[in-house]
């Protein structure tokens, strides 16, 4: 599918964000890193939104089976698992993702 296909919307699936703005995690950084973002004049804050704030990235999901879905509450061992795979402290996580923790971190 070309550019201008995807971005009139002329695909069947969803395009999804990475993250909502609530949620973002260090993972915004790295996709920027990849993606060389900051050559066509794309940055992040220090909270990791996207400057200019009209900008947008997305993942396109290629499915007529491709739908939405919510991630439910956190619990502490996926926060502690999560935190072990990126390499990150179980306090670091529970900051990033602080609006979908199901308990209150200690």
């Amino acid at each position: 599918m070309s550019y201008d296909d995807l971005i009139e919307e002329r695909y069947r699936g969803i395009r999804r964000r990475s993250a909502t703005r609530r949620a973002r995690t260090t993972r915004e950084g790295r996709l920027f890193d990849l993606l060389e973002a900051p050559a066509i004049g794309m940055t992040l804050t220090e909270s990791y939104a996207m400057s200019p704030a009209a900008s947008v990235s997305g993942l396109y999901f290629s499915s007529p089976h491709a739908k939405y879905f919510s991630v439910g509450r956190l619990g502490r061992d996926q926060i502690s698992a999560y935190a072990a795979r990126k390499g990150m402290s179980v306090p670091e996580v529970e900051r990033w993702l602080r609006a979908n923790l199901g308990y209150l971190p200690s």
